[in-house]
């Protein structure tokens, strides 16, 4: 049962400053892990002018998650740079930053330093460790400058959520004799960040701090005096004489061997002294009679005190069963000392950790011979099987079946939670329909990975590695390669394959990063390969950071002709900006983008090592740079009149663009391109239809500077509405978040975050986005807490199974996800969800892939959970404010409105000001999503669309008379009328003539409608075929024409994209641009419709024309032989016939296609196509 309280009178909400959180000194603070470096940076600083040295700080290493942003987080704090000397330049790789960092250590001639020290700080993921060893090695064994230190921040991801491999760092480290320490919030980062300088200056070692994704992902409230940390530096006798750690010059390679005997015996000495001396490992619990022990590091820790709270176990009941905790900050070396102590008088120690026993095995060595010493278990139990999971990550929920088992046989333990039955028989979503990691609208990667027919490609570390997930065959990959490696596995491969040649991806970042040195080995192999090298000026995966030693195109192009590259072809966006004055090598030919495919399939057939140089910027940065006003903002849009549409999906097939979004209409599914989303690449215009229209609109000059977060005129206002009672967090209150990847989510989690901080709430939370930072599912985790409500126990930052009192899903997709609804509980669990439908990578790709039912999404979510609220946030917020970007909002003020969330409105407010965009649209936003809780009639009346969507044609007077009723009478009327615009009232009266037969049939055999329905669509379908006259119609309708407009206030001119058959017959290969002077003629040609079907028709004798008569005729016939033999027993087949008409769509070519699947369907439901109609199609 969740407590409620009143919402107090409501108090000001206390000033905030989101700058504190880098300002020494101030508490509480909300910070990320990733944030937590800088503020440590501060702290170490103020420490060490304090103690009277003038230190700086050198931070170099290569971006990859989870610290992808720390680049970006260093340098949006102009401070650091300013006030506390911190000197960030980033590697080109991640051991060339390793080695940068060893030379600040470096000490130089005497009187030549303008430091007392400078503090090295590297950082890097998992397999940048790996890469970096050598130069790890190296300088930590000659030692660091003892003013100065090094700490290499190592970025772990063990659920391998956006890496290849998952990533344990602290073995690797060890190796190398690098001590690690291992925080498991923002706080402990920075209080175990300067324990770490102060352990590397005393022991001239680097020292690591081992950041997993929780850590770095995770955004933690912070209360804590770092001045007051007290440090003790351990004096240590080293062969009888005190000794002092005193930086070595290492001239010559002899004397790596004093280093290593330095390191191996005072150095490390020191090592092992500082764990026993300060509080790196922390006995949390600690009964006299303690039994049982568990020791963990880092997260783990977190992860095994909330299993234990999820078991029944709180400090006081973990007092009175005996068992003991141990807390480890410095999983390597282990301290003796804290672990002895620790250890005293128990039964069992278990050890607690991800991956193999490493922790494990230090704990074993330490206490082996020692009397008394407890049976160690960790990755096995007493009985010698499995026991602490191996794989993955460790959570609360993997680790309380452990525990159970363990302890329950001495310990009284809440009884594990039941799954609802109705959850687990619910019915899975169609994989197809699953939400993905996609890339992103407009991405060059949407055609750059394309490959031509016939041809295979190599994968590799970057965005492109997305088609390995996606089901487009004309971008499959086969095989994968570590950073750096791509193409090199292709040496290997070619002698043992007949396949001659293949393609390999590879984005700018990875090729300056060391993916050169991959093909320079393919040149000296003599392998044939074409590397297709995306040139889109960033690092875009990691956060849009600057492809360190890039260069320009025609700079490329002159060094890969100096490597031996056989030729090279750019692919351009904009070729026509190079101009006559571009250097490139010889025989370099420089074509526009469309021009791919060709240039793969001549290169592909060149001996050696060629090159396709991709030359489009990356869209998340071009949009980003138009929002800041500092890129040129696109005059063109793009629009799609959906009655043209035929929904073939052949623009989303060549465009491959999230923007181009499948859309349910009264006539089937159709293609409306997002606005919202929209990033100008226009790739969908490639698509084979007429129905593309674009328009100009007035465009923002590129200004230079940073374009103002804010947007003109006031936001429409809500009525206000009474305050909810609040949720009380007893001892916590727990919200997850659920939603598509780039659309805000990790936004509104620190919204909520800092709201929780203005009323003085203690959060801890989550962001998982992995691949998903666009169209993908990401969720966030946040926990609320009264401020020592915890006891000794910090909560952990992920919400566990059942345990959700809020679920926010911004997206149904994802809400409902299987891995998702555990956390949402029928007794207790509010949901509040948007049933806006955003379409995935796959409905974008294929047709055939349909958005999964609303109701029976619902339905899952209704059966988990103990409230439901849903509202249309995409729809409202386009009513509402004309834009989608603000949609988030609406949701949170719903939850709000429901008493899911514990936070008072002013709060949520006041940290929507805070974060500073969009703020008058964004707090109208949270208090219209109130509405539409407190009264929903009123937020349904407000949100109605202003006008309707184009009324549907009015057929009813061709029904007068008539038997039909339900909804084939409905269908029947708006489809007669949109038969009497294409070809007049006695086509009308035919077609309902038609429909009446197939229903006074259906009524012979039963009473159902479903046979009489498939007539009325698949009839008009077939009837209503678009072919030139028809298309000039509907183009150039008014009320078509200004429903269009209206979706880009402001537009002007709009542009008819045809590729009309004749010309296509003549051989021209692209569309022609028919402006608004063009319409008079396309009116004239709407109006020549009446010689369709007669010698005069001069477009009827094309093919496509020929097949579509042909067809049009057979459904008649089929339908009257159909009818004719209708019964209950064949009923289900005659449906099912009839139906397939739909598969009919497109125009030329892609209806031929069409027809073809449609000759397909027909044939296997053994109605085949009468052979006229066959030899048509050839």
């Amino acid at each position: 049962m969740i407590e409620t309280v009143e919402l107090a009178g409501a108090g000001e909400p206390r000033s905030l400053d989101l700058g504190d959180r880098y300002r020494p000194g101030t508490r509480p603070v909300l910070l990320t892990g990733v944030q937590a470096v800088a503020r440590l940076l501060v702290e170490q600083h103020v420490r060490d002018a304090r103690a009277g040295q003038r230190t700086a700080t050198f931070v170099s290493g290569y971006q990859g998650s989870p610290l992808a942003g720390i680049d970006k987080a260093l340098t949006s704090v102009p401070a650091l740079r300013r006030e506390h000397d911190v000197r960030l330049v980033p590697g080109v790789n991640e051991e060339l930053g390793a080695t940068a960092v060893w030379g600040s250590q470096t000490e130089l001639p005497a009187g030549t330093r303008t430091h007392d020290g400078v503090l090295g700080v590297w950082y890097g993921k998992g397999p940048g460790v790996d890469r970096s060893g050598d130069a790890i090695r190296h300088a930590s064994m000659y030692g660091v400058h003892p003013r100065g230190g090094v700490l290499a921040l190592a970025g772990d991801d063990p659920a391998s959520k956006s890496s290849t491999v998952p990533c344990v760092s602290e073995r690797t480290l060890a190796s190398f004799q690098v001590p690690v320490l291992y925080p498991r919030n923002a706080e402990e980062l920075v209080t175990l960040g300067l324990y770490g300088v102060a352990l590397s200056r005393a022991s001239g070692c680097w020292v690591g701090l081992k950041i997993v994704s929780d850590v770095a992902d995770g955004l933690f409230t912070v209360d804590r005096d770092f001045a007051a940390l007290d440090v003790r530096i351990p004096r240590i006798e080293w062969q009888g004489r005190p000794w002092e750690y005193v930086q070595r010059r290492m001239a010559n390679p002899t004397d790596s061997l004093i280093a290593e005997a330095d390191l191996v015996g005072p150095r490390w000495a020191v090592v092992e002294e500082f764990g026993n001396l300060n509080p790196l490992d922390e006995v949390t619990v600690d009964p006299a009679d303690a039994w049982f022990g568990i020791a963990a590091a880092g997260a783990q820790y977190d992860s095994v005190r909330q299993a234990l709270a999820d078991l029944g176990l709180d400090d006081a009941r973990l007092e009175r069963a005996g068992i003991r905790l141990l807390r480890i900050g410095m999983p390597f070396p282990l301290s003796r000392g804290p672990l002895e102590r620790f250890a005293r008088g128990l039964e069992q120690l278990l050890v607690v950790e991800e991956k193999t026993a490493f922790v494990e095995t230090q704990v074993r060595d330490l206490l082996y011979g020692r009397s008394g010493a407890p049976a160690v278990l960790g990755k096995k139990g007493p009985d010698g099987r499995a026991l602490i999971p191996a794989g993955g990550a460790l959570t609360a929920d993997s680790l309380a079946a452990p525990l159970r088992s363990l302890l329950r046989r001495r310990v009284d333990l809440t009884p594990p939670a039941r799954t609802p039955r109705t959850t687990l028989s619910l019915t899975p979503v169609d994989a197809s329909a699953a939400r993905k990691p996609y890339f992103c609208s407009g991405c060059p990667h949407n055609r750059s990975t394309v490959l031509p027919e016939g041809s295979i490609g190599g994968g590799g570390i970057g965005c492109h590695t997305m088609v390995t997930i996606a089901s487009r065959e004309s971008s499959q990959v086969t095989g994968l390669t570590q950073m750096g490696g791509e193409g090199a596995q292709w040496i290997g491969q070619a002698p043992f394959t007949d396949v001659p040649h293949i393609f390999q991806n590879v984005g700018d970042g990875t090729f300056f990063h060391s993916g050169q040195l991959a093909l320079q080995a393919c040149v000296a192999a003599g392998v044939n390969i074409t590397y297709k090298v995306l040139h889109n000026q960033v690092v875009a995966m990691t956060g849009a950071q600057h492809a360190e030693a890039s260069l320009s195109v025609p700079d490329l192009t002159r060094k890969l002709h100096a490597e031996g590259v056989k030729k090279v072809v750019v692919c351009a966006e904009e070729p026509e900006r190079y101009g006559r004055g571009a250097k490139w090598a010889p025989g370099t030919l420089v074509w526009h983008r469309d021009r791919l495919d060709e240039a793969q399939r001549m290169l592909r057939e060149v001996p050696g090592v060629t090159v396709i140089i991709y030359d489009q910027m990356c869209a998340a940065e071009a949009r980003r740079l138009r929002k800041r006003g500092q890129l040129e903002q696109r005059s063109k849009r793009v629009l799609i009149n959906e009655a043209v549409c035929e929904g073939c999906g052949d623009c989303g097939r060549k465009s491959n663009c999230l923007s181009v979004q499948p859309v349910d209409t009264e006539f089937g599914r159709k293609t409306r391109i997002d606005q919202t989303s929209c990033n100008t690449d226009y790739t969908c215009l490639e698509g084979d239809c007429p129905s593309f229209v674009t328009v100009q609109v007035p465009v923002t000059k590129k200004s230079g500077g940073k374009k103002p977060r804010t947007s003109a005129g006031a936001p429409p206002q809500a009525p206000a509405v009474p305050d909810p009672q609040l949720p009380v967090p007893s001892p916590t209150y727990d919200v997850f978040l659920a939603g598509v990847g780039g659309t805000g989510i990790v936004t509104v989690n620190a919204v909520l975050a800092t709201a929780a901080l203005v009323d003085g709430l203690r959060s801890a939370g989550l962001d998982q986005t992995g691949l998903s930072q666009k169209a993908g599912p990401v969720t966030s985790h946040l926990r609320l807490s009264a401020p020592g409500a915890l006891g000794t126990g910090d909560v952990a930052n992920r919400v566990s199974a059942g345990h959700a009192h809020a679920l926010l899903a911004f997206d149904l997709l994802v809400g409902t996800d299987a891995k998702n609804l555990p956390v949402a509980s029928q007794a207790s669990t509010v949901a509040v969800a948007s049933t806006s439908k955003t379409p995935t990578g796959e409905m974008v790709y294929d047709p055939g892939v349909r958005y999964p039912q609303e109701r029976e999404l619902l339905d899952r979510l209704t059966r988990s959970t103990a409230q439901v609220h849903t509202l249309d946030a995409l729809g409202a917020a386009e009513v509402l404010f004309g834009t989608t970007t603000v949609a988030n909002l609406l949701v949170v003020g719903a939850a709000f409105q429901a008493g899911a969330l514990p936070l008072r409105a002013a709060s949520i407010e006041e940290a929507i000001r805070l974060n500073g965009v969009e703020v008058a649209k964004n707090v109208a936003a949270f208090r219209w999503g109130r509405l539409a809780v407190a009264d929903p009639a009123a937020f349904a009346a407000a949100t109605a669309p202003a006008t309707a969507e184009r009324q549907v044609p009015d057929g009813s007077r061709f029904l007068d008379g008539s038997p039909l009723a339900g909804e084939t009478r409905r269908l029947a009327g708006i489809r007669a009328a949109a038969l009497r615009d294409f070809g007049g009232d006695d086509l009308a009266r035919r077609y309902v003539d038609l429909v009446e037969l197939a229903w006074e049939a259906e009524r012979r055999a039963g009473q159902a409608t479903r046979f009489s329905e498939a007539v009325a669509s698949s009839l008009h379908r077939l009837w209503a075929y678009k072919d030139e006259y028809e298309v000039a119609r509907l183009l150039t309708d008014p009320q078509l024409i200004a429903d269009l407009m209206a979706q880009v206030p402001g537009a002007t001119g709009p542009t008819f994209n045809l590729h009309p058959p004749a010309l296509r017959a003549m051989g021209l290969k692209h569309k022609i641009h028919l402006g608004p002077r063009f319409a008079p003629a396309m009116r004239a040609l709407a109006r020549a419709k009446v010689v369709r079907g007669t010698p005069l028709d001069v477009f009827g004798y094309a093919r496509v024309r020929r097949v579509e008569r042909a067809l049009a005729a057979e459904f008649e016939a089929l339908v009257r032989h159909l009818a004719a033999g209708l019964d209950a027993a064949g009923y289900e087949a005659a449906c099912e016939v009839v139906e397939s008409a739909e598969l009919v769509r497109g125009y030329e070519d892609i209806k031929l296609d069409s027809v073809q699947r449609y000759r397909d369907r027909r044939a296997e439901l053994g109605s085949p196509l009468p052979e006229p109609v066959v030899k048509l199609l050839g």
